[in-house]
């Protein structure tokens, strides 16, 4: 059965361009994304690979690690490796994992026959320190990822999940956050020293309360 949100992120050992890995190990007590390529020596997902690649120090900050997935072995990963780096100027510093027997890939739901039998689509999870899956997403082979939008989902996330709130449309880091429909009227001043506006009664919004 596909995994929904919420549902625990299954753990498993995987070999990877950095050594055998156990996922739950990796991720430690913080957040994790993983996602995963149809093949290695793709174009998108090379330039996907170095975009990560440069935003590890974003990824570090928000306390996440990244973790990619291709069904091709490790040494056909070592070649691609070199490529990613020279054509995207960078140093690729995460583990790809070599899923050559699918396992990781079909106990994720990776693998959709409508669009191919044997390669994984471009899937997306992201997971929270609890090891519970917050967010799915699954592009089509020819649209790039935007991981610019990956670092403002989990900041929406990581905010969500110790207050109150939620964020509205194209919402970022220091704008003002909705207010819960679970928080009463009465207990807003104190829940939220910084104020609210009331723009309709089930429309209610407060500064950013973590700045």
């Amino acid at each position: 059965m596909a995994l929904r949100l919420g549902d625990v992120a299954p753990n498993f050992t995987a070999d990877t361009s950095e050594g055998k890995i156990d996922f739950y190990d990796y991720l430690g007590d913080g957040w994790g994304i993983l996602f995963s390529h149809p093949a290695d020596y793709t174009p998108v997902c090379t330039t996907e690979l170095g975009t990560v690649a440069k935003l590890k120090d974003e990824f570090a900050k928000r306390n996440t690690k990244v973790l990619a997935l291709s069904v091709d072995g490790l040494e056909s990963h070592k070649g691609w490796i070199k490529d990613i780096n020279e054509t995207q100027h960078t140093v690729v510093n995460f583990p790809i994992i070599a899923d050559e027997d699918k396992k990781v890939s079909n106990l994720y739901d990776m693998i959709h026959p409508n669009s191919n039998e044997n390669f994984t689509v471009r899937s997306v999870f992201v997971i929270g320190n609890d090891k519970k899956i917050k967010l799915i997403i699954t592009y089509p082979a020819s649209t790039g990822r935007n991981f610019e939008e990956l670092l403002r989902v989990i900041d929406s996330l990581q905010l969500t999940a110790n207050y109150s709130v939620a964020t509205p449309a194209n919402w970022k880091q220091g704008e003002d956050v909705v207010i819960a429909p679970a928080i009463k009227d009465e207990d807003i001043p104190a829940k939220f020293p910084k104020g609210h506006k009331v723009i309709k009664p089930y429309l209610r919004m407060t500064p950013q309360p973590d700045l």
